[in-house]
């Protein structure tokens, strides 16, 4: 038998036991009731959604589900607009004489001093280097350059076969990675669109570049326009924006805007057109790409077009190849500073601007390297950057602007007039297998990603305060389920 003081013992050690049992208890039900209880209130006030699809959702505190439509993969659109190229002629030195004629005092460059031509084999370097750095934008085809013949047809001083050679080059090294735009029809004389010749007044009234198409309708100026697509057409080569030449269509923005529209629509069809008139160098100008004239965005063919903006002034060459730029007014050699820091900083679309014959300056390669500088310095600093053609971002943005977008206790649901890959949502919320669901598809798992670097379509990220999603948006109603 055991001893009275063991038994005492025993039974004090029972007791603590016991106790600390209960105590562990007590706590585990505290916890389990409040948990319940956030829970209830959470999955009551958003209409019966589980904690699991938002646990940091504080709806008991009134904060609703918020989403917001960020850049493509969650990164900053960067491109190059190239002016003033086309087949075979360098447009300064067939420009130039025609503009002195008009403002002779304001053309007084030796015009005879510059080569006739850029040569194919500078278009193959630059385009092959373009593709294995990734960079992407927009390449001019002016259509009748300078009034010295036709790129579907011929154009004196070079045979037949160069000719179509340089348009090969163009099909197959330039287009993967650059829209085609041409830059009016000649970018120096008005055409006759009746007789296809130039109308022969030297005055300010008869040049693209001024005032023929300040006052011009709709209709007129689509019609000018459509002759000018149609002529790439005929060449085999695809548009789905233009390019204003010098001062075109500046004091007549909205008739420019619907022209474009109805033009690159009737030649070829394209659903966003889009086009680039103007540029903005001021710190702090917005140059986000504006979406005009949306219609008829329930039906099965939506409208707009999209005007694009450049960020910088032609700081690499110049249009006429005769004065060199600097790399450090895009982006300072320490990296702190400059034009295209200012933009990327504040996650607009950078767009920078050049002249084809400033790129190849005469054969120096002044404006290449100048270009190849400031890609070095952009990928030193930035690694949240996208490269995109012109339409992929009036493409991204028409997407952003023109989406509805609608929070129902489980989803969101998207209703979209125009498809757009890599579309970015932030929600002020943590998720949890979130899915996509797309007409009368199953619903797909969206893969998580640890990193916001590693962020690209059908992927998504959380850092446990926001989640972001990216996914391929199609045309019509979306559905994303959590």
């Amino acid at each position: 038998m055991l001893k009275n003081s063991q038994i005492r013992l025993n039974k004090r050690i029972l007791i603590k036991g016991y106790s600390f049992f209960l105590l562990c208890l007590v706590i585990l039900i505290l916890k389990t009731m409040n948990y319940t209880r956030r829970s209830f209130l959470k999955t009551a006030a958003i209409g019966g959604v589980s904690l699991a699809s938002y646990p940091n959702l504080n709806i008991m505190n009134g904060i609703p589900l918020k989403v917001e439509v960020l850049n493509p993969y969650h990164r900053v659109p960067v491109s190059l607009i190239i002016d003033d190229s086309t087949c075979l002629v360098n447009m300064a030195y067939y420009g130039i004489p025609q503009f002195a004629e008009v403002f002779p005092d304001q053309y007084k460059q030796d015009w005879r001093k510059l080569p006739r031509e850029i040569p194919d084999s500078f278009v193959r370097e630059f385009g092959e280097w373009c593709h294995g750095n990734g960079v992407k934008g927009k390449y001019s085809i002016v259509p009748y350059p300078a009034c010295t013949g036709w790129v579907n047809r011929f154009i004196p001083g070079w045979t037949k076969k160069e000719l179509e050679d340089s348009l090969n080059l163009i099909r197959e090294v330039i287009v993967p990675n650059w829209d085609i735009h041409p830059e009016m029809i000649s970018h120096t004389r008005v055409i006759d669109i009746k007789t296809g010749k130039p109308f022969p007044y030297p005055t300010p009234d008869y040049m693209e570049n001024w005032e023929w198409s300040q006052k011009k309708s709709v209709d007129e100026l689509g019609v000018y326009q459509a002759y000018a697509l149609n002529i790439l057409k005929e060449a085999g080569l695809q548009c789905e924006g233009l390019t204003t030449p010098g001062g075109y269509g500046v004091h007549n923005q909205d008739n420019l805007a619907l022209s474009t529209m109805e033009a690159v629509r009737d030649v070829y069809g394209a659903g966003i057109p889009h086009y680039f008139r103007d540029l903005f160098t001021e710190k702090g100008k917005s140059v986000s790409p504006q979406v005009l004239h949306p219609s008829d965005l329930d039906s099965n063919d939506p409208k707009c077009v999209v005007s694009i903006f450049g960020c910088t002034g032609d700081w690499f060459g110049g249009w006429d190849g005769l004065e060199a730029g600097s790399a450090d007014k895009y982006i300072t050699k320490d990296l702190t500073s400059g034009r295209m820091v200012d933009v990327i900083d504040s996650g607009e679309p950078a767009i920078m601007v050049c002249h084809w014959p400033g790129v190849y300056f005469n054969g120096e390669y002044i404006g290449f390297n100048i270009l190849k500088e400031v890609k070095k310095r952009l990928d030193q600093k930035y690694e949240n950057l996208v490269w995109m053609k012109l339409s992929e971002i009036a493409r991204y943005w028409a997407a952003k602007e023109l989406t509805t977008i609608s929070v129902e206790p489980n989803k969101i649901i998207l209703k979209a007039p125009f498809p757009s890959p890599g579309f970015t949502l932030k929600l002020n919320s943590t998720v949890r297998s979130p899915r996509i669901k797309t007409g009368g598809e199953e619903a797909k798992t969206i893969i998580r990603v640890k990193n916001k670097k590693e962020i690209k379509s059908n992927t998504w990220y959380s850092d446990r305060i926001d989640s972001i999603l990216c996914i391929n948006l199609e045309k019509g109603l979306s559905e994303l389920i959590f």
